[in-house]
């Protein structure tokens, strides 16, 4: 039964590799059960509403991508994008339901996107620097928000920020954290994240700063949020609407071909069931939106699994049994959740991992470099990707008109950018 339903035999696997290649991937992944509900109970997001929206929307997109695309990735709401979530309610001044909302949104273009061409026609149009920008601010965003989390970052009013108290018990268990994981990823131990958040979180139990109420219980219970659909349009949120459908386009385009290439899996040059594929997330999204998480995303972690042998959508399908299994761990996961220390670490290498696309920008070019440079910087500044991306999408047409490059520009990028221009001035 398996080997026809996932075809084991014909792309040359079998049921144990698959199994212990989806255990592998949920190891290198866990570490988001903890982090994602951590981020937005910090935005007033209920945190056991938060926990059993991040595992349900993760159990239902890494499903279709097992049974439908038959593909060894798995998906949950992505790093990043849970930040911003948490920014825009601080920054923008609206609840968390309007911003639920504006992800639900998102979730159903790209839903749309997912099924027509207009995808492939988006993601043609913008630009190669642009997309690694926005990855690499997007890290810069995480691993800032990572640091004032873990103390090693204070706000200061002379210089807006500076080195912290380094004495904080909090930030001395961060820091050992950092290092503890740091030397586990240098030794490339499975599950490195996840394995470094439990060794943290033992240090801090014993020093009486991690406070345990139980390991086991029954599930929260599961209920529907009461977005704010509305409210994304009355208040203008049409920035944050693009950039969540936007960086999760990006998100789940690059580690689908990643992923993918990485397995043999691309016949041609093209990506087989790219719709069932893109659509995994796109529902996970949105459904995940009306439990209350942020946007789900495919999981670049998935390369560990590959890495064991898996081929196929039993990788993935184990995985999300796995997954499944983690809600009746919930008081566990709020006690390390609680303090910040344990998932600081995360945030700050999960950061280094998305620079890696600064050495395919073409630095020596400025109409390439400077709308570049200018997403990056104005993402961890502004404490916006969206502003990022705006500023970015204004610059990039506007300094390959005056070089004499214009025509090179595609017809969607000038749209945008007078878009994010009316956006910024008038809206924002």
């Amino acid at each position: 039964m398996m080997e026809r339903l996932f075809k084991l035999k014909e792309l040359k696997t079998n049921a144990k590799t698959e199994v212990v290649a989806g255990m592998t991937t949920f190891m290198a992944m866990a570490y988001i059960i903890v982090v994602n509900p951590a981020i937005l109970s910090s935005a007033g997001v209920p945190f056991n509403q938060v926990f059993m929206a991040t595992i349900i929307a993760a159990v239902i997109g890494t499903l279709i991508m097992a049974l439908f695309a038959n593909y060894p990735i798995a998906i949950a709401p992505g790093m990043g994008l849970n930040a911003y979530f948490a920014s825009v309610v601080a920054t923008q001044g609206v609840s968390y339901q309007i911003v639920f909302g504006a992800v639900f949104v998102a979730g159903v273009l790209f839903l749309l996107l997912s099924l027509t061409k207009l995808r492939e026609m988006l993601i043609e149009s913008i630009p190669e620097s642009l997309k690694h920008a926005i990855t690499s601010g997007i890290g810069l965003f995480i691993a800032f928000l990572g640091l004032k989390m873990a103390g090693i970052v204070a706000g200061n009013k002379e210089t807006l920020v500076s080195i912290g108290n380094l004495h904080q018990p909090g930030t001395l268990l961060a820091i050992a954290g950092l290092f503890i994981t740091l030397i586990l990823l240098a030794r490339k131990v499975k599950g490195a994240l996840f394995i470094g958040m439990l060794v943290t979180a033992v240090i801090g139990y014993f020093m009486d700063m991690l406070k345990l109420n139980g390991v086991v219980s029954a599930p929260p219970p599961l209920v529907f949020f009461d977005m704010d659909i509305t409210g994304v349009f009355s208040h203008g949120l049409f920035t944050v609407v693009f950039a969540f459908l936007l960086v999760t386009l990006f998100d789940t385009t690059g580690t689908l071909i990643g992923v993918t290439e990485q397995a043999g899996l691309i016949k041609n040059g093209k990506l087989p069931r790219a719709k069932a594929a893109l659509s995994a997330d796109a529902v996970a999204t949105t459904v995940g939106a009306a439990l209350g998480t942020s946007p789900s995303t495919a999981y670049i972690e998935s390369t560990t699994g590959v890495a064991a042998g898996g081929r196929s959508g039993l990788t993935a399908l184990t995985a999300g049994a796995l997954m499944l299994a983690a809600m009746f761990f919930s008081p566990l996961v709020s006690a390390i959740a609680s303090l910040p220390a344990i998932t600081a670490p995360a945030l700050i290498i999960v950061g280094c991992y998305m620079m890696e696309g600064l050495a395919k920008i073409n630095w020596r070019e400025l109409d390439e470099a400077f709308p570049a440079f200018i997403t990056i910087l104005a993402m961890p500044l502004t404490s916006s990707i969206a502003t990022g991306i705006a500023l970015g999408f204004i610059t990039y047409p506007i300094i390959k008109l005056v070089s004499g490059k214009g025509k090179n520009v595609h017809a969607l990028i000038y749209v945008f950018g007078i878009l994010f221009a009316v956006q910024l001035y008038f809206f924002s």
